[in-house]
C-alpha cells in the first residue's frame, strides 16, 4: 500500500495489491483524474493515460493553450469553472455569482485514517491498515478552501473520499451543492445496477446499460428511502457474479441522497455522489466549515459476487463498531406478529417461559407497551409504561426474561409524536414543520424536529430512564414516515436549506449520546423495513430490519438484493406465522428457518401455539444458527441463482446463494423454489469459491439425500444436484409443491 506524490508530473498514485487510481494537477490548479482500476505497475509518469484534444465549440481557457474543461477528466470539477457538465461543487458568493475556480494549493500524506467531523465513517484500527491523501483546494477570490480526502485500505481494494469545506474569507457563501466524490470515466460501456423500489420489496436488482445524458438514484424522503439504496454498482456488461470488471459506490449517509452518473456527448460517463442538492443552501460564515459525508468506491476485476465481499467486510469490520461488531447475535422472539399491540406483563412473561424453554435468547417487547397505546394512533412520545398492560411496570417483566436467562429488549419510534399523546399537547412547537400551514400525517404521526437541542435532550432523558430502570440490553429503533414540508422555526428564513442535513445529525447525535451512556447497548435499526439502510447506521446499529416484509419467499428476494451492499451479519431475520401478514402465503416452518438463519436470527412465533412437533423444529433451527452462525457472520458470500431473472423456462425464479468459510474448508448453501415444475430436468446448482482440490462431504440438512463426497471443481464446474420429487420420484422425501427451501452443509475431508 502506498500514495505516491510524483513530484516531476505532480502525479498521486493511490495503490494497493489490487488496485490503482491515479491522477494529477494540471498546469493551472486543477485535478484530472488519470485512472481508476487494477493494480498498475509503472511507478513513473501515466500522463498520458488521457490526451487532451481541441474540440470545435467547447469554452476553453486562452491562457493556456486552448484547453477545455469539458473535456478533462476532473477529480473535483465545479460549477461556474467552463466546465458545463454537472459538477460536485456549486457555490454562491455575496453578490449572487456562482462563479469559482478551486485550484491545487498543496496536500499531506499521513498514516491511518482521520475520523469526520460529526459523521460517522469507516475507520482504522491500526495506522498500518491505510494511508490518506488531503488534497487542498483554493479559491483566492471567493475566499474558499476544500479539502478532498481519499483513504486507500491495505487489504481491501477500497478508497474512500469526502470533502470538507471551509471559509478562509471575509465574507459569507451559500453551497448549493457539495458532493463527496466525483469519478470521471473514460467511457461509458457500463451497466448500472442499483437497489430500488417500495415499502416490503426492499433492494431490487435492477440493470440497465448507461445511456447518453443522465440516470440516477437519489432521496428527498429525509432518510435514504426504500425507493433508492445509495448504492451503485457499475459492472460491464459481459459482467456475472464471478468474472469481469465492477465497481462499487456507497454513501455512509442517512438522509437525501444523490448519486449520478452522466454519459457526455463523447462518449466518457461522470459518477456523482453525495448529499441531494434540491432543496439544500448550506450558509458558510466566515471562519466557518462543512463536512460532506463519506463516499466508498471499491473494485472488482473478478465478477460482482467479490466485489459485495469487499464491501461485506469492510461494512462489518470497520463501520460497525463497537461490543456487538464480532459477537453473535442473540437469537430473538419479538412480540410484534405473535401479540401486535395486545402486550401485557401476563402474555409477555408467559412467552417468554415457552421461549426460554426453545434455546432463545433474546425478548422485544415491541409496539403498544406505552402511554394509552392501543393502536398506533396515539401515544407516540409517551416512554413510560403503559398503565393498563404493565401495571406495576416494566421491570417485573424485565426480571423474569433476566431470570430465564435472557435478554430484554423494547421497541422504540423516538423521532415520532402522535397528536395524540401527553407530548405533543405539552410541545405542539417540537414539531418539523410550518405550524401556520396545514401538516402532512403519516401513521397518524408528525416528526420530531431533531435539529433542535432541546428536542434531542427530551428524548435521550425519556428513552435513558426506559433503559436504566428495566436494565434493557437492546432496543429495536423505528422510523416509519418520511419528512415532509420540512420547516424548522428554531432556525432563520436563510438557514432554512440546511434542515435536512441538520435533521440527520441530530439522528446521529441521539445514537451517539445513548451508546455513550449505555456502551453495551444493542440497537437494531429500521425504518418501515429498509427506508434507511446505508453504512452511516451500522456505526450505531450492528444490524438492521431490512424490510416489514416477513413471509419467507419474498424475504428471499429482498436478503438476495440487500447482499450486493451489505453483509449478511447485519440483515435482522424473523420467521414469523402463517399465512403471512403480508401476502397470506403459507410456507413451511422449515423454509421460514432455512431464509431466515442467513442473517441475524429471530421469531415473530406465539412459541405457545406450536405443537411438539413445531417444539422439536424450532429447537433444531436455532441450536443450527447458533452451530455455523460464525460462518454465516465471517465467510464470504456467493450469490448463486437470481431471483429477479428467470434462471432457466423450468425455474423461472429459483434463488440460491453460498457462503464459504476465509480457509474454504466449510461451507453452507441455500436453495429456495418458488415454483415447482412437472416433468422437468434435473436441476444442477453450481456453487462458488470452493478449494478445487478438496473433498468435501455434502450433508443436505431437513432431507435425509444420501450423496458422495464431490471435489471442489466438479461443484464448481458440474454442480450439485437437485434432484427430488419433480424428477420421476427419485427422491421422493424431498417434498413435491412450492415454497421448498434446501440447506446443505459441505466440510472438508482429510485425505
Amino acid at each position: 500500500m502506498s500514495i505516491a506524490f510524483l513530484e516531476s508530473s505532480r502525479q498521486f498514485h493511490l495503490r494497493n495489491r489490487d488496485v490503482s487510481y491515479v491522477f494529477r494537477v494540471l498546469e493551472g490548479g486543477e485535478l484530472n483524474h488519470l485512472y481508476f482500476g487494477g493494480r498498475l505497475t509503472d511507478d513513473g509518469p501515466l500522463t498520458d493515460l488521457q490526451d487532451i484534444l481541441f474540440r470545435d465549440m467547447l469554452c476553453v481557457s486562452d491562457d493556456r493553450g486552448m484547453l477545455s474543461l469539458e473535456q478533462i477528466r476532473q477529480e473535483y470539477p465545479v460549477t461556474g469553472s467552463g466546465d458545463l457538465r454537472p459538477c460536485a461543487l456549486t457555490v454562491c458568493d455575496d453578490r449572487g455569482s456562482h462563479v469559482a475556480r478551486m485550484l491545487y494549493a498543496g496536500h499531506t500524506i499521513v498514516r491511518g485514517k482521520p475520523p469526520l467531523t460529526g459523521l460517522p465513517a469507516t475507520y482504522v484500527e491500526d495506522t498500518s491498515e491505510a494511508e490518506t491523501l488531503e488534497i487542498t483546494l483554493r479559491d483566492d477570490d471567493l475566499g474558499l478552501q476544500a479539502v478532498l480526502q481519499y483513504t486507500i485500505f491495505e487489504q481491501l481494494p477500497v478508497i474512500t473520499r469526502s470533502v470538507r469545506l471551509e471559509n478562509v474569507g471575509g465574507r459569507t457563501l451559500a453551497v448549493e451543492g457539495a458532493y463527496s466524490a466525483a469519478l470521471d470515466l473514460p467511457d461509458a460501456q457500463w451497466d448500472m445496477l442499483t437497489l430500488t423500489n417500495t415499502w416490503s420489496r426492499e433492494c431490487e436488482v435492477e440493470r440497465a446499460p448507461l445511456r447518453a445524458g443522465g440516470q440516477r438514484v437519489s432521496s428527498l424522503d429525509g432518510r435514504s428511502s426504500q425507493h433508492a439504496n445509495p448504492f451503485v454498482m457499475l459492472a460491464r456488461p459481459h459482467t456475472d457474479e464471478l468474472h469481469g470488471e465492477a465497481f462499487a459506490v456507497s454513501l455512509a449517509y442517512s438522509g437525501n441522497f444523490d448519486i449520478d452518473v452522466t454519459v457526455d456527448s463523447i462518449g466518457g460517463a461522470r459518477l456523482l455522489a453525495g448529499i441531494n442538492p434540491t432543496l439544500f443552501r448550506w450558509t458558510l460564515e466566515p471562519g466557518g466549515s462543512f463536512q460532506t459525508p463519506e463516499a466508498i468506491i471499491a473494485y472488482s476485476d473478478h465478477g460482482m459476487s467479490p466485489l459485495s465481499q469487499t464491501m461485506h467486510t469492510l461494512l462489518r469490520t470497520r463501520m460497525a463498531r463497537g461490543p456487538w461488531r464480532d459477537r453473535r447475535r442473540p437469537v430473538a422472539l419479538n412480540t410484534y406478529e405473535s401479540l401486535y399491540m395486545d402486550v401485557n406483563e401476563r402474555n409477555v412473561k408467559e412467552l417468554a417461559t415457552e421461549a426460554a424453554d426453545l434455546g432463545v435468547e433474546l425478548i422485544v417487547v415491541d409496539d403498544g407497551w406505552f402511554g394509552e397505546r392501543d393502536w398506533d394512533d396515539a401515544s407516540l412520545g409517551d416512554w413510560t409504561p403503559h398503565p393498563r398492560k404493565f401495571p406495576n411496570g416494566l421491570k417485573p417483566v424485565a426480571d423474569h426474561v433476566h431470570g430465564l436467562g435472557m435478554k430484554f429488549g423494547l421497541w422504540f419510534e423516538p423521532e415520532m409524536v402522535n397528536p395524540d399523546s401527553d407530548l405533543y399537547r405539552a410541545h405542539p412547537d417540537w414539531v418539523l414543520g410550518d405550524t401556520t400551514r396545514e401538516l402532512s400525517i403519516g401513521r397518524h404521526q408528525y416528526v420530531l424536529d431533531l435539529t433542535r437541542a432541546d428536542v434531542r435532550d427530551h428524548i435521550v432523558a425519556a428513552m435513558g430512564d426506559v433503559i436504566a430502570a428495566n436494565d434493557v440490553d437492546y432496543i429495536k429503533w423505528n422510523m416509519n414516515r418520511s419528512l415532509s414540508e420540512v420547516f424548522s422555526a428554531s432556525w432563520p428564513a436563510d438557514r432554512q436549506g440546511e434542515i435536512y442535513h441538520r435533521y440527520v445529525l441530530g439522528y446521529y447525535d441521539l445514537l451517539s449520546r445513548l451508546l455513550d451512556r449505555f456502551p453495551n447497548l444493542l440497537i437494531e435499526a429500521g425504518s418501515g423495513g429498509g427506508g434507511r439502510l446505508d453504512p452511516a447506521v451500522l456505526a450505531f446499529s450492528p444490524q438492521y430490519w431490512i424490510s416489514e416484509d416477513t413471509d419467507a419467499m419474498e424475504r428471499v428476494k429482498i436478503q438476495y438484493g440487500t447482499s450486493f451492499a451489505y453483509p449478511l451479519a447485519i440483515m435482522s431475520n424473523h420467521v414469523t406465522p402463517v399465512p403471512n401478514a403480508q401476502t397470506g402465503r403459507k410456507s413451511s416452518l422449515k423454509t421460514r428457518g432455512d431464509v431466515a438463519m442467513f442473517g441475524a436470527f429471530g421469531y415473530e412465533l406465539d412459541p405457545r401455539t406450536l405443537g411438539e412437533e413445531g417444539r422439536a423444529i424450532v429447537r433444531e433451527q436455532i441450536a443450527r444458527y447458533k452451530e455455523y452462525a460464525d460462518l454465516l457472520r465471517d465467510g464470504d458470500y456467493y450469490r448463486l441463482l437470481d431471483p429477479f431473472r428467470p434462471n432457466s423456462a423450468f425455474a423461472p425464479a429459483d434463488a440460491a446463494w453460498i457462503v464459504v468459510s476465509n480457509n474454504r474448508r466449510e461451507a453452507l448453501v441455500g436453495y429456495y423454489r418458488t415454483r415447482i415444475g412437472v416433468n422437468v430436468p434435473v436441476r444442477y446448482l453450481k456453487l462458488a469459491g470452493l478449494d478445487e482440490r478438496t473433498r468435501y462431504a455434502v450433508d443436505e440438512i431437513g432431507f435425509d439425500v444420501e450423496r458422495r463426497p464431490r471435489y471442489g471443481d466438479e461443484l464448481e464446474r458440474v454442480g450439485l444436484s437437485l434432484t427430488d420429487g419433480s424428477n420421476c420420484q427419485l427422491h421422493p422425501q424431498v417434498p413435491l409443491g412450492d415454497n421448498l427451501s434446501r440447506i446443505f452443509h459441505l466440510h472438508a475431508l482429510e485425505e
